[in-house]
């Protein structure tokens, strides 16, 4: 779960700057949805339904741990069939710690990236030419 204390993160002269954690989630999950590769989000193998690309929950399938000065990144994806796991995931681990860092000043620790689920594209053309539409 996301931690629900907001930390002071940063104290200046006119008082204090404090980021959620939800504004680190959400970053986070539009980190990890620009990659390509990445079919969708999944909360998770907790019964939870995997969302595809399109849809407005951004921070659907991440978790994050936020301090004074560091976060960890968990995100739980579905890779688009035909891309190579491990270079999706390594770039995902790139695009969020470069997000988050560029836009909070926060250092990130860590980032996981967990892969749940492999969409096929065809298995949606497959299905349409097996049962084609008889009212236009």
């Amino acid at each position: 779960m996301n931690q629900t204390i907001v930390p002071d993160f940063e104290r200046t002269d006119l008082g204090n700057i404090q980021i959620a954690p939800e504004v680190i989630t959400v970053i986070a999950g539009l980190a990890t949805i620009e990659v390509e590769g990445v079919a969708g989000m999944s909360g998770g193998f907790a019964g939870d339904i995997a969302e595809l690309l399109g849809r407005k929950n951004l921070s659907k399938g991440v978790k994050v741990e936020v301090g004074q000065r560091e976060a960890a990144v968990d995100v739980n994806i579905i890779v688009v069939y035909g891309h190579r796991i491990p270079s999706v995931a390594d770039e995902i681990q790139q695009n969020v710690k470069r997000s988050i860092e560029t836009m909070t000043g926060l250092h990130v620790v860590e980032v996981n990236v967990h892969v749940h689920d492999v969409h096929f594209k065809t298995q949606e053309k497959l299905e349409e030419v097996d049962n084609p539409v008889r009212v236009k």
